[in-house]
């Protein structure tokens, strides 16, 4: 008789340590598992950056007019991948979504944060949420964290670039403070490892998000003014919350993570190489689990839009901290051209 022993991967524990403590908003970090850095762009700048992210958004029709929201319709917009979220069109690629992640403040928190400025960044999403809008359904939270429970320890901090206000009715990013602190004590405790997956996202159902309340935690709005740079964990429970029937706010940021380049493996550097080189977007992860958004954006009816761009309105000027950020140029001076293998469909998702 054959027995057959089946057992879970082994858990990658990470060996950065963020427990301090500093005396700076890297406590808030490590002990709440969000933050928020004010000021980290000078309003005006940031508002300026607001302006190109909304005459993009315009692009796609004449139609929309921002300043009457009855124009405020599907039609008229660029199709979304999640609710309120752009990552098709190249816009990842735009010049003001670069100018926007290379401005000095924000290099330096993540340099601080990881203790080097040899960095990796996400080629993240661009989010205008318009509120009141009429053909939209009403979204209900989505509580999640972005990293697998096969990963323990801090692996990757996500970072959003504040362009517009984000008072109490306004749309904003949803924490559990503290959640990071437990998450990987819930997993153990109250699933299956047999269930765990390598992908990294969970989805909390509802009476799993009653284990977190029951340990006294509860949802709360972060709440940032233009400029402001928000962090978090990405094992802290959160979700993109929507602004009320009060809000008149048009919600505009940027997603941005950075990592130190060190971490990064040949291989998801040319995974990074390839979206650069066709103006792909990637995950909220800067130096792995670098999955491939489809370049080409579908309608509802699975047609290509007529719309679809393969390459952005503006370029950025590829300087070579650019390049760097972006991983195709090594912070050795050497130029990152390595072949890349024969990519399968199962590496990139589908918008």
């Amino acid at each position: 008789m054959t027995t057959v022993t089946t057992t879970t991967p082994p858990l990658n524990q990470s060996s950065f340590d963020l427990s301090g403590p500093y005396g700076d908003w890297r406590d808030d970090l490590h002990n709440q598992g969000y933050v928020v850095i004010k000021n980290v762009i000078d309003p005006e700048r940031a508002q300026g950056y607001q302006r190109k992210a909304l005459d993009w958004l315009k692009s796609f029709s004449p139609a929309l007019d921002l300043d009457d929201p009855s124009t405020w319709i599907k039609d008229n917009l660029p199709v979304q991948r999640k609710v309120n979220t752009f990552n098709g069109y190249s816009v990842t690629h735009e010049k003001f979504m670069w100018d926007a992640r290379m401005e000095p403040k924000i290099l330096k928190a993540f340099a601080k944060l990881w203790g080097t400025d040899e960095l990796l960044v996400s080629f993240d999403a661009l989010n205008v949420t318009l509120p009141n809008q009429k053909d939209k359904p009403a979204q209900k939270p989505w509580p999640h964290v972005d990293q697998s429970p096969f990963r323990r320890g801090l692996h990757c901090i996500q970072g959003i670039i504040n362009l517009s206000n984000a008072g109490p009715e306004d749309g904003s990013l949803m924490v559990f403070p503290r959640s990071n602190t437990v998450t990987e004590r819930f997993f153990d405790a109250e699933t299956d490892p047999f269930t765990w997956e390598q992908k990294d996202i969970h989805l909390f159902s509802v009476e799993e998000i009653k284990w977190f309340e029951d340990h006294g935690m509860k949802p709360s709005k972060v709440l940032a003014e233009p400029g402001d740079l928000i962090l978090w964990d990405s094992r802290t429970v959160h979700w993109g919350g929507e602004p009320t029937v009060n809000s008149n706010t048009i919600r505009t940021v940027i997603y941005a993570s950075y990592a130190p380049y060190a971490l990064a493996t040949e291989e998801s550097l040319r995974w990074k190489k390839e979206a650069f080189e066709s103006y792909r977007a990637t995950t909220h992860w800067p130096h792995e689990n670098i999955v491939i958004r489809d370049g080409v954006v579908h309608l509802p009816d699975g047609s290509v839009d007529p719309r679809n761009r393969s390459m952005p309105l503006e370029v950025p000027e590829h300087t070579d901290r650019l390049l760097q950020l972006a991983g195709v140029k090594s912070y050795r001076e050497r130029a990152f051209d390595v072949d890349l293998p024969y990519c399968s469909q199962s590496k990139y998702e589908i918008i």
